[in-house]
């Protein structure tokens, strides 16, 4: 079911573990949706640097990192924070109503 706004269901709110990123596809686009500081972050799933899932890497605060080369993202810019990564990753907002995490994959923050 998509909003009017383009919000999208991704999970429910009670299936998101903290710290332990969890994998979706919505409209075709992966994405890492991660429960950490009392938020809840939707990051484009594919790592810019090495094209492999950000979901299997660890997060720490605000922060995930890469599992293969070791680069972090930040959750709130997709900013890498260190090589070998050089390009950010999407980032999407997040709208939580009850129990459903709402994305929005059409707009980018």
């Amino acid at each position: 079911m998509t909003t009017a706004n383009g919000f999208v269901r991704a999970c429910a709110l009670s299936e998101l573990e903290e710290d332990t990123p969890k994998r979706v596809e919505l409209a075709g686009v992966p994405v890492s949706l991660v429960r950490t500081e009392g938020e809840v972050f939707a990051i484009n799933d594919i790592c810019s640097h090495a094209n492999v899932s950000l979901s299997e890497g660890e997060v720490e605060g605000c922060q995930i990192e890469c599992w293969l080369h070791g680069s972090s993202f930040d959750l709130r810019t997709g900013k890498p924070s260190g090589l070998p990564a050089t390009r950010p990753v999407p980032v999407y907002p997040v709208k939580i109503e009850g129990d459903d995490v709402l994305v929005s994959v059409t707009q980018e923050s």
